[in-house]
């Protein structure tokens, strides 16, 4: 009984102590994604990625801005509505030449049961049931600079990571991340995004009370210690094409390879160095304001019921609204990093302050 009871504190605290003894999937949260456009495509966006947004995705192209200042937001609930995924940006343009952001992701589940506390003088009394959250948050800072070659722009992102698991757990973490984007004029555009360059580092601090630390050792649990979480490096590559159809239509395709090195993933090539994840997205747009986005990632062997091993992937369809002084775009996106089917409605709207048409490589 007194197991049962506290299950579901116990799998909060065990995350935690696997997170601190395991670099693979370290700071997952910061890969979601942002922005429905992305979704819809199956985040293959950071070769052609011009707005706010690419303070996250690829901060080299806030350079192509369109609007002198863009907001956006972003809300999403996960997993049958047990996680909520929040995202909010600025970006401005500093110069001609230069551009600024600010974005911030937040990630929780609320509401979790603590149930670590409920034994009084050897007696089980619920009414000490309390709840706690398991929150990750990220604030980044981002810069982008075109450089000397026409079409080549670098930019750079610091990010500060805060993660709490009630008053159990919390940690503080630094990382950078940079980016270059090449446009040709004959619209093909090129990417490289280097996430956690220098690796990120996350320092846990972890606080039990005494009669909590009792209870874990009753249930033979491991105390989590105080330690040092790394996010090792990864390396995103892209290429766009924009093709014009008439006068108003317009075809966009992006293909975008994700290389990870913190050990062997379930992807298309894998290797104990190195796994490498590819997905592809498209785009249809009519007039510049009407758009339809699908995707295709996620793509990985599983077992049948048979136990044989088959390919699967994950499809993921979006449409967007561009107008005057803002955008609103619509994806149902598969989030899940498995093969498992867990798909939701994700919704972003973008505010933009005084347009300007001097950057002609946009889309």
């Amino acid at each position: 009984m007194k197991k049962l009871v506290v299950s579901c504190c116990l799998a909060c605290i065990s995350l935690l102590t696997y997170a601190q003894s395991a670099p693979k999937y370290s700071n997952e949260f910061l890969f979601v994604g942002v922005g429905a456009k992305s979704f819809g495509m199956s985040q293959s966006v950071i070769a052609s990625v011009d707005d706010v947004t690419a303070g996250y995705w690829n901060p080299a192209g806030l350079v192509h801005l369109k609007d002198n200042v863009q907001l956006s937001y972003m809300h999403s609930n996960y997993f049958a509505g047990i996680a909520n995924y929040d995202y909010s940006g600025v970006a401005f343009k500093a110069g001609e030449n230069n551009a600024m952001a600010v974005s911030f992701v937040r990630m929780g589940i609320d509401g979790i049961p603590n149930t670590l506390d409920i034994w009084k003088n050897g007696v089980l009394d619920y009414d000490l049931i309390t709840e706690f959250s398991s929150v990750d948050y990220s604030f980044m800072f981002s810069y982008a600079q075109k450089l000397l070659k026409n079409g080549l722009s670098f930019g750079g992102s610091a990010k500060v990571i805060r993660r709490k698991a009630g008053q159990f757990a919390n940690a503080w973490g630094f990382g950078l991340d940079a980016g270059l984007q090449y446009k040709l004029d004959n619209d093909w555009r090129f990417a490289v995004v280097a996430r956690d360059v220098t690796s990120t580092f996350n320092a846990w601090n972890f606080t039990f009370t005494d009669a909590q630390k009792e209870t874990l050792a009753q249930l033979n649990q491991e105390i989590p210690k105080n330690s040092l979480e790394i996010t090792l490096p990864r390396i995103l590559l892209g290429a766009a094409k924009k093709v014009q159809i008439g006068e108003n239509y317009t075809l966009d395709a992006e293909l975008n390879a994700d290389l990870t090195t913190d050990g062997k993933r379930n992807t298309v090539i894998k290797t104990d160095a190195l796994s490498v994840d590819p997905h592809l997205g498209v785009q249809f747009g009519y007039a510049d304001a009407v758009f339809v986005r699908a995707g295709v990632g996620n793509i990985q062997k599983v077992e049948n019921i048979d136990r044989k091993e088959l390919w699967s992937f994950q499809p993921n369809i979006g449409i967007g609204l561009n107008l005057d002084k803002f955008a609103i775009d619509y994806a149902m996106a598969n989030v899940a990093s498995t093969a498992a089917v867990n798909y939701s409605h994700v919704f972003s709207i973008r505010f933009k302050f005084n347009s300007s048409t001097t950057d002609t490589t946009s889309n």
